[in-house]
């Protein structure tokens, strides 16, 4: 498992050793470049001893990807940290984690929590003296740490999911299947790298398909476009990311032919709104493709660029990847009407190997060796996965039906008058739960009234899921990731 990354264990051998490996903006390192800079580090982790664990100061920049790397190959655990967490979340993951030290890129303003590691900067310019195998450690066997990723911590503290090295292989080649994914690609993204879609996915999965990267720094619609029509073959984004860019197309014909010659659009993180697929389709004629993975899991499904599997699914399990729906009893059904709601629970190589020393926790998230999700979701009757929701936040039980909010939400969305929205359950003396919907307005002068979007819903949905209650945003909230904090809309 040492030969995570080929055309880095020995570029020569891999072949094309000087193709551009990364880029972030006018910066970039070839695979004969990043594998002097990486195997560098390398050497100077390992002898940190692969019982320690590295911290790792994930800015936007091409010194994290060389990090992250660098780790890797000398079969030391990586614990990325997000620039923007607070000084008491941050205190947390490091008293958990506890890392040896902290790699970062050189002049980096690091906060007050972390003087007390020792800092070791990221180098990127360093000599190249020959083709030959980098500097690292002996094989790793798959079992080892790769990361520790810290999960948002909605339910109390973060937990450190430890992710395995055969779960890192078995994701990225996995997609690389379902994907046709290829050295010819090219990469472009702006996702940030302290967590598995930037990082994982974004930077390890070209590098070890032997593509390139392109990362913007910063996401704008013109980014893309530009990376896009210089030769990017694939995107990746979020949902929030790919709106910005559908509200662009219709003023910017540059970008709607950059979309229009790329290979593959995937969204990830979160759902993509139905409108937003149907505003891309209908302005470059590529859809957008979506795939389903979590922090504990990494990648679970995707639509596959081939199928014709409609927007609004995440596709079929990857290949290795068990998936099944259970009732709330915890019995296994596979009802394939779009209907029938069930948790969704996974096994497979893909698989974390617990949470850092919480064994409590970890032996909950489990029913024998299938992890429960908490994602909630139905099967169409080609078995593509449509998910409808977290459990905790978008599961409403009212008046007997188990309500999925997705589906409103994009109903919602369809409407004219609605910009954003957000669907939660609020208590119900009659009902149990009732259906609330949060909107953002497209004319805050003007919003829709609360009758006119519950007919809206009735009209295209069961009169059961109408909202009973809207309550009009400035703005929703969102997390790093673009994702809605739906356990923020109740705190007023």
């Amino acid at each position: 498992m040492s030969a995570l990354f080929p055309a880095l264990t020995d570029p020569a051998a891999a072949g094309r050793p000087d193709r551009t490996a990364l880029r972030f903006g006018d910066r970039s390192l070839s695979y004969r470049e990043l594998a002097g800079a990486a195997g560098a580090l390398a050497a100077r982790l390992g002898s940190t001893g692969r019982e320690g664990r590295v911290a790792l100061w994930a800015v936007p920049e091409l010194e994290t990807a060389v990090g992250a790397v660098a780790a890797l190959l000398a079969g030391v655990p990586v614990v990325p940290l997000n620039p923007r967490t607070g000084q008491r979340e941050l205190a947390h993951i490091l008293a958990d984690s506890a890392p040896s030290l902290v790699l970062a890129a050189p002049g980096a303003e690091l906060p007050a929590g972390l003087a007390g590691l020792e800092r070791v900067d990221i180098p990127v310019h360093v000599p190249v003296t020959g083709d030959g195998p980098v500097p690292g450690g002996e094989p790793v066997n798959g079992e080892a740490p790769a990361f520790v990723v810290y999960t948002s911590g909605t339910t109390g503290p973060p937990k450190g999911a430890v992710l395995p090295r055969r779960a890192v292989a078995a994701t990225l080649d996995a997609l690389a299947d379902a994907w046709a994914w290829t050295a010819d690609d090219v990469l472009v993204h702006a996702l940030p790298l302290f967590h598995v879609h930037g990082l994982i996915l974004g930077i390890l999965g070209p590098l070890r398909h032997g593509g390139e990267v392109r990362h913007l720094g910063r996401f704008t619609p013109e980014g893309v476009g530009r990376e896009l029509a210089g030769g990017g073959t694939m995107l990746f984004g979020v949902p929030t990311m790919y709106h910005r860019v559908a509200e662009s197309l219709a003023s910017d014909p540059e970008l709607v032919k950059a979309l229009a010659g790329a290979r593959l659009l995937v969204s990830g993180s979160a759902a993509l709104p139905l409108p937003d697929h149907a505003r891309i389709t209908a302005a470059t004629g590529r859809r957008v493709v979506e795939r389903y993975g979590m922090t504990e899991t990494l990648m679970n499904t995707s639509v596959r660029p081939d199928s014709d599997a409609r927007p609004g699914t995440v596709g079929l399990p990857l290949r290795g990847v068990d998936l099944r729906l259970v009732d709330d009893d915890g019995s296994e059904f596979d009802t394939r009407d779009g209907e029938t709601i069930g948790e969704i629970q996974v096994r497979g190589p893909n698989l974390f190997t617990g949470y850092l020393n919480q064994p409590d926790a970890t032996a909950a998230a489990f029913d024998g060796d299938w992890f429960r999700t908490g994602d909630m979701a139905v099967r169409e009757a080609d078995g593509q996965v449509r998910i409808v929701g977290r459990r905790a936040t978008d599961l409403i039980k009212s008046g007997g039906y188990k309500i999925g909010a997705g589906e409103i939400e994009n109903v919602l969305l369809d409407h004219p008058g609605v910009r954003e929205a957000a669907v939660t359950g609020a208590p119900d003396a009659d009902l149990g739960e009732r259906v609330v919907a949060w909107v953002v307005a497209a004319d805050a002068a003007a919003p829709p009234s609360a009758e006119e979007l519950g007919a809206h819903v009735a009209a295209q949905l069961a009169p059961h899921k109408r909202p009973r209650e809207v309550r009009f945003l400035d703005a929703l909230p969102r997390n790093d990731m673009g994702k809605i904090m739906k356990r923020a809309l109740g705190d007023d």
